[in-house]
Parts: C-alpha cells; sequence; structure tokens
C-alpha cells in the first residue's frame, strides 16, 4: 500500500493542491491529515481510497498502483503456418511456409503441431476459405474427427471423418459435397493418410 501515499502525494503536487484543499475535498479537517496520509502513517478505507481518487482524477486502482504492475503473459510456443500440404512430403520438410502462429506451452506439451491454411469451401459454414487450422500431427483419429488427409497423392484435404469396419468416410461440412468413401484396401493402395487432427481454428478478420 506504500504506492498508495506517494501517488497521492505526488498526484496532488502535479495538479498543484496545497494538503489544505486536498484535506476539504476528502472530508478532512485540517491539513495535518494529509500529512499523515502521504507518509503512510494512515491505513485508508477503500471508501476513502474512492475519494482520493475522484478529488485527484483518477481511479482507485490507478491510485493504489494496481495499473503499474506488469500482467505476467504465459510463454507461447511459435509454429509454422503452411499455405499447402503435399503427399509423400514429411511436415517438417514443407518450405511453403506463410505465416506463424502461437499456440500454448500446455499445448506443445501434448505432441507435435502446425497450422495449416485451408483453401476451399467444402468445410464452411465452420471453416471457411483463408481461415487457419491449427493440426496435432497424428497418423490416426476417431471418428467425428476433423482430419488432415492426403489422398491419392494430392495435397491434403481438411474433412471430418468417419470409420467403418471395412474402411472410412472423409465428409465435408458443405452438403454440396459428396462424402470420400475408401475401402480398408484403397486406404492402402491409394494410399489415403491422416496427417493430423484439426484442434483449433484461428480466423484473421
Amino acid at each position: 500500500m506504500l504506492k498508495l501515499y506517494y501517488n497521492i502525494k505526488k498526484l496532488r503536487e502535479e495538479k498543484g493542491l496545497s494538503q489544505e484543499t486536498l484535506a476539504k475535498l476528502t472530508g478532512y479537517t485540517d491539513r495535518s491529515s494529509i500529512t499523515k496520509i502521504e507518509k503512510g502513517l494512515v491505513d485508508l478505507q477503500q471508501s476513502k481510497i474512492e475519494l482520493f481518487a475522484k478529488a485527484l482524477g483518477t481511479t482507485s486502482r490507478e491510485l493504489v498502483g494496481w495499473d503499474d504492475e506488469p500482467v505476467q503473459k504465459k510463454k507461447g510456443v511459435v509454429i509454422n503456418v503452411l499455405g499447402r500440404v503435399a503427399a509423400g512430403i514429411p511436415i517438417e520438410a514443407v518450405e511453403e511456409v506463410i505465416d506463424t502462429e502461437e499456440i500454448t506451452e500446455e499445448m506443445a506439451r501434448t505432441g507435435t503441431f502446425f497450422g495449416l491454411q485451408i483453401h476451399g469451401d467444402s468445410m464452411i459454414p465452420n471453416i471457411c476459405d483463408g481461415d487457419i487450422v491449427i493440426v496435432r500431427q497424428q497418423e490416426d483419429a476417431e471418428t467425428g474427427d476433423i482430419v488432415i488427409a492426403t489422398v491419392n497423392g494430392t495435397d491434403a484435404t481438411c474433412k471430418r471423418l468417419r470409420k467403418y469396419k471395412d474402411g472410412i468416410e472423409l465428409i465435408a461440412n458443405n452438403p454440396t459435397y459428396e462424402p470420400m468413401d475408401f475401402s480398408n484396401q484403397e486406404i492402402l493402395e491409394k494410399p489415403v493418410r491422416i496427417l493430423g487432427k484439426v484442434v483449433e481454428l484461428r480466423r484473421k478478420f
């Protein structure tokens, strides 16, 4: 609370107020009370702090010095955002880095991540053209997960996964796109490869 008493004196002097004037504005009978307050000899209740803040043209929070305290920002981990991911090229070897994003350290500890810019409208309205998705690298996922996958040597696609005993479906959110069905044999022969699971959407306006 020492910051409070220092700020009272500092602001009073900056505004050219005498101790007598400040005493009148805050309900004290004489300057001696202000002298004691500025020396930190008097504990002020919240109601009094608010009176001093009003008299000195500030807020009680600023007067106490809380707004001067640095906010501890959580450290983040920077990951690359890729413009495209091609089949057969390891993620770490992709050179088309178009931007970076930051994820929390807590998330980073759960795996390896990359960002990917979405192209096209197959996942609207949830995921739109130009959006960035944060992807955890993994070779498998569960039914209902949104995944990044490559099919038949083409660039990666973003779809919702549905698993069956004898194969999988890659399903678009946009109903104008037909589901992509693959048998277990086709998964091996084409091949169909899951690169990762989408865990976050980043949209810039």
